[in-house]
């Protein structure tokens, strides 16, 4: 399976080991960061990014793929949509499935609120789902809200919105809290303490996980409280537009069946966008570690809206993607691998870098050490750099693998390979969606009524995320879209419904001299082959 120079690699790695788990790369300087992410991080890259020419954003620059779907036409161009009649009449919608979607149903319907879901896919078809090292809160007695804060900051270069990060940190104790009841599998020590591991970038341990199943645990526990509280839930209908009224609230939005694309009317006194990310764009060609339905739709949705976006040009591309073998090419190999002890090694056995830089740093290190060093290791798809997981029962002892990081040592077992004898090669991997749609303290944007929650928020992680800090998003801020929702549907006294918004931004669009065939949202990548 390998090839012969691989193995050669491979062979150096494994002399150089003992030598290389005594070792501690030093860190970074804050000039050594940023000259590197300026040379190497694709968000530099200005060739691959445009201005928008219409919107709340207009003059602000996007990813080319981005503004391909923002200056699109809307799926709903030339429909006739009676919007008087309208098939699912609510007080909350939910867009989307998946872990802040369901936490904000749930506490719409804590409050009484007449609540239901749609999602594209099925409840739990989500990025967290995908979700493999953990969730972070501060509440050991050696760490505090306010260490998480300043973490969080510098992780984010200082870009964070000060108010959204207070509410994640402080909230973030109670949101374990709150999971915990529900039913997850926290690992725990046998007295019941929590176990917390370090992430990139983090001061402390506060990584609460689940073995390296955190998302998948917290999805299974959330989608079980939403269909056990009888929440409506529509599966394989996808929101293809907003609906506002006329005096320009949220009052619901078009819908269509993925299966038989019977369009579809939802009527509802406020909207939760909580649609997930965007990986599935492929951002400059490269892999993702997402879901199936991550194609950015809610930016899509709440841009043509009226909603204005933040942060819009940062990505995340995780440093640790899956390179080898091809089946499983982009699959995310948690940053808990690392945190347990394994190093970053280059095809000549050697560490380049702390394991345990923040994650656009580690990716701007890893694309440097192969394109500009040339100490990539090969592979017959391309190259990548070693990751060498021995090292972390050189360093924790037997078993540690199988206990701690069970999934990663099955998926790469699948295709004969034993990661606690053998190190595995990894590239960065398009990740996570840094940027959203702006929302206030309580999740509105500014379009009345529209709320958003998840990874469809910019602005709470500045312009770089540190692990651990998404799976706490979608909770904080899931549920804080659920209550808030609820709390303003209880007073919303709903207009005339009119989809008045999308003809004025066709208008706009004609007079900037934008022409496209392309429709959007996406709602799905196109994987077909081209003749």
């Amino acid at each position: 399976m390998y090839t012969e120079k691989m193995l050669e690699s491979m062979a150096k790695v494994a002399a150089n080991r003992e030598a290389n788990a005594a070792m501690e790369p030093r860190r970074m300087t804050a000039e050594e960061k940023e000259k590197l992410l300026a040379t190497y991080h694709p968000d530099y890259i200005e060739s691959q990014f445009a201005t928008l020419s219409v919107g709340p954003n207009k003059g602000e620059k996007v990813p080319l793929e981005l503004r391909a779907l923002l200056e699109a036409n809307s799926r709903v161009k030339d429909m006739e949509i009676d919007l008087e009649k309208p098939f699912y009449d609510v007080d909350v919608l939910v867009i989307g499935g998946g872990g802040a979607g369901s936490s904000a149903a749930i506490e719409a319907h804590e409050k009484g609120a007449n609540v239901m879901i749609v999602t594209k896919l099925r409840i739990g078809d989500a990025n967290t789902m995908m979700a493999e090292g953990g969730i972070q809160a501060a509440d050991k007695p050696n760490d505090s809200p306010a260490i998480h804060y300043v973490d969080a900051l510098g992780g984010g270069h200082f870009a964070n919105k000060p108010e959204l990060l207070y509410r994640l940190v402080t909230e973030a104790p109670e949101a374990i809290l709150w999971l915990n009841k529900l039913g997850v599998e926290f690992d725990k020590m046998p007295d019941g303490t929590m176990v917390t591991t370090h992430g990139g970038g983090t001061s402390r341990k506060r990584m609460h996980a689940a073995k390296d199943y955190s998302g998948a645990e917290i999805m299974r526990t959330l989608r079980d409280e939403v269909l056990n509280r009888g929440i409506p839930v529509v599966d394989f209908t996808a929101a293809i537009e907003l609906i506002l009224d006329e005096e320009g609230k949220a009052a619901g939005a078009v819908l269509q069946n993925m299966e038989t694309g019977e369009i579809l009317v939802a009527r509802a006194k406020t909207v939760i966008l909580a649609t997930g990310g965007c990986g599935r764009l492929h951002y400059q060609g490269f892999p993702t570690s997402n879901h199936y339905g991550a194609t950015a739709d809610g930016l899509i949705l709440g841009y043509r809206a009226g909603a204005k976006l933040l942060y819009q040009d940062t990505l995340q591309y995780h440093p640790t993607g899956a390179a080898f073998p091809e089946q499983i090419f982009g699959a995310l190999v948690t940053e808990k691998v690392r945190s347990l002890g394994a190093m970053l090694i280059n095809v000549d056995g050697t560490p380049f870098m702390h394991p345990l830089e923040t994650r656009d740093v580690s990716a701007a290190s890893i694309i440097r050490e192969c394109k500009e060093r040339g100490k990539g290791v090969p592979t017959p798809q391309g190259e990548g750099i070693w990751l060498d997981t021995p090292m972390i029962e050189m360093k924790g002892g037997e078993g540690t693998i199988e206990k701690r990081i069970p999934a990663m040592m099955r998926m790469f077992g699948k295709y004969g390979i034993d990661i606690r004898k053998e190190p595995i090669v990894i590239y960065p991997t398009l990740h996570y969606q840094n940027g959203g749609l702006e929302i206030a303290a309580d999740n509105e944007t500014g379009v009345p009524g529209l709320y958003v929650a998840g990874e469809a928020v910019g602005g709470i992680h500045g312009r770089n995320r540190l692990m651990g800090n998404s799976l706490l998003d979608i909770i904080v801020f899931g549920r804080s879209a659920g209550k808030n929702a609820a709390d303003r549907a209880k007073d919303v006294k709903l207009g005339k419904l009119t989809l008045r918004h999308v003809e004025s931004f066709a208008k706009e669009m004609e007079e900037a001299g934008i022409k496209s065939d392309i429709v959007s949202p996406k709602l799905l990548p196109d994987y077909a082959r081209k003749a």
